[in-house]
């Protein structure tokens, strides 16, 4: 900090022209100290909030709980809660506790039977025993994975007079002249795209079971199977196209740069279709520009769900497409800055889970009744919201990490509201960050993708896992059934391997029918 000016030693002789240059001098030394004073602080209060962030994210829980501050909040209501929770525990201490009881097996499972017999049946006075019952205890058993082969044998058949040769032709594979069945190769894209196996790990499960295949061998499998799917792929994001309300979001992928020191960051973005349209497709871009979401949006009309990236102002300035904001994103900004500003941070994290309260009562209600039930409840509080965050906004320091918060929520206002305004909404875009999830697991194990061409695989295997998880079908048997019919079915019948679309048709023909 700057020295203070020293003052003259007789102040007494000083003129008045003179006092009055000291006081301006004084004045302008103050007026320094202030602005460096600020700006320390100022300095202080971010790093504090950087420190809080880092320790919470290397070394804390990751939920984004309320704060203890919170309870100050309702300090007149603590009597009269505390009397309620009294009586409930009551109630619940009053019931007999109950045993938990194990789930039964799935009686799916083959069975072996092992019988377990007194070594003599004879009793000590002579008499036979009879059997008159028994006691059944059942274990679950695990065999690892095994292998089997499946040789194809081609009879030839010839003519002894005319010497005329016949045979059937080879049957279509997804591998021309491979060795895996679909079977085999559904296991490993499974394995990748599913439960985050890196080739070297499959490599080696395998070579445990002394069947040797190279990581190159299975990288060359799952691009014949991604490009095989990339029309089915293209039907589901169509489908997609057509939903009235998108969300989607991005997420890094590393990305092998030869002769570079580290990987450059692609892009993996994911966009959801609605209850009408419920599927989930990946798109791959080398970097974040506008280009990407733009480009696969062309066309759309609706309402799309993101976040405050300003790539999709575009989409929004052209018309048709309604931008809907996220209050989880809004509301991660606010909690951030609890470290640095808790009172504010307190205060405006209730009003926001009273907000998600309505959300909780209004799961089940229909879109007309939800909206109707947003418009009583919900949009009240967002005025109350508003007049708070226009009252904070003149008091708060704009660089500080409550102000920023601030700024982005009245920034994303609009946007902010518009799920009130319709049932078929979400107040947040969770349903996105959680389809991305998958890629975060994924590169935290095989770590980066060897080229652009490998990460526009992993995004169209994606989209068939993902969609198929969504319906809760098992991507298995999902992937060893349309692997095998893919390579001779006509495009314009590609409908009948959408997820739902099969699910239907396999638990129709797996439903026993009674005569």
């Amino acid at each position: 900090m700057m020295s203070a000016m020293t003052l003259p030693a007789k102040l007494d002789q000083l003129t008045a022209e003179q006092l009055r240059a000291l006081v301006l001098q004084q004045a302008a030394i103050m007026t320094r100290h202030d602005r460096e004073l600020h700006w320390r602080q100022t300095k202080i209060d971010k790093l504090t909030h950087e420190v809080a962030y880092y320790k919470r994210h290397y070394f804390g829980v990751k939920a984004e709980r309320l704060p203890v501050e919170q309870g100050q909040l309702f300090e007149e209501t603590l009597a009269a809660d505390m009397a309620a929770i009294t009586e409930e525990l009551a109630q619940l201490s009053s019931k007999p506790k109950g045993q938990a009881k194990r789930k039964p097996l799935p009686p799916e499972l083959p069975r072996t039977e092992v019988h377990h017999e007194p070594e003599s049946t004879t009793c000590p006075c002579g008499c036979q025993m009879k059997r008159i019952g028994e006691d059944i205890a059942e274990k679950l058993d695990y065999t690892p994975g095994t292998f089997t082969v499946e040789r194809h044998i081609r009879g030839k058949w010839a003519c002894a007079q005319c010497e005329t040769l016949v045979q059937a032709p080879v049957p279509a594979h997804v591998i021309d002249k491979g060795i895996p069945t679909t079977g085999l190769l559904a296991h490993v894209l499974i394995a990748k795209y599913l439960d985050h196996l890196p080739l070297y790990r499959l490599e080696r499960i395998f070579e445990r079971q002394e069947v040797h295949i190279a990581r190159s061998t299975m990288c060359a499998w799952m691009a014949a199977a991604a490009q095989l799917v990339g029309p089915l792929v293209a039907l589901m994001a169509s489908r997609v196209k057509q939903s009235r309300v998108i969300h989607t979001d991005d997420t890094t992928v590393p990305i092998q740069s030869p002769g570079e020191k580290q990987c450059r960051k692609g892009r993996i973005w994911t966009y959801l279709g609605d209850r009408s349209h419920p599927y989930i497709v990946y798109q791959y871009t080398p970097n974040r520009s506008r280009a990407g979401p733009a480009g696969w949006l062309a066309g759309f009309t609706g309402y799309l769900q993101a976040d405050a990236y300003g790539g999709y102002d575009g989409i929004y300035a052209h018309g048709g497409v309604t931008e809907v904001a996220c209050w989880a994103h809004a509301r991660r900004k606010f909690f951030e800055a609890k470290e640095t500003d808790s009172k504010r941070a307190a205060a405006m994290l209730t009003m926001i889970r009273e907000l998600y309260a309505v959300e909780d009562e209004a799961k089940l209600l229909d879109d007309a009744a939800r909206r109707a039930l947003r418009q009583q409840n919900s949009a009240p509080l967002l005025a109350r919201i508003k007049i708070w965050l226009d009252a904070e906004q003149e008091v708060v320091l704009p660089r500080s990490e409550m102000g920023q918060a601030i700024t982005y929520a009245l920034n994303q206002w609009d946007a902010l509201c518009v799920y009130a305004t319709q049932g078929v909404l979400n107040i947040d875009n969770n349903a996105s960050e959680r389809a991305l999830k998958r890629v975060a697991l994924g590169r935290k194990n095989w770590l980066f993708a060897g080229h652009d061409a490998a990460a526009e695989n992993h995004a169209r295997l994606w989209s068939l896992i993902a969609s198929c998880e969504r319906h809760g079908v098992d991507p298995q048997r999902y992937l060893t059934s349309v692997l095998a019919k893919l390579p001779f079915t006509p495009e314009h019948e590609l409908d009948q391997f959408l997820p739902d679309v099969w699910k239907c048709d396999d638990d129709a023909t797996s439903t026993p029918t009674t005569g």
